[in-house]
């Protein structure tokens, strides 16, 4: 989980053009949206078409649990794992 947990914070970094953010800069736990990295819907867009297109999932834009899966880049990596198996 590890792993795919890095993999996810370097998409974050490489697909939304975040120059002075490294991986270590980015907490498995913090929030991606408002006060911990500080994404917004914009970013939440690109973000999970990137995602869709990597791992190839489907990931519905309205939905509650996506706005869950999206809180963290622990609960990405949770999410990811459980739709690729």
């Amino acid at each position: 989980m590890k792993e795919l947990e890095e993999e996810i914070k370097e998409l974050i970094i490489d697909s939304l053009d975040l120059e002075d953010v490294k991986v270590e800069d980015i907490e498995t736990d913090a929030p991606l949206f408002g006060e911990g990295l500080g994404l917004d819907s914009i970013d939440a867009l690109e973000l999970g078409l990137q995602i869709q297109k990597k791992y190839n999932i489907k990931i519905e834009a309205k939905s509650q649990e996506t706005r869950k899966h999206f809180a963290s880049v622990k609960n990405l990596a949770a999410f990811i794992q459980e739709s690729t198996k």
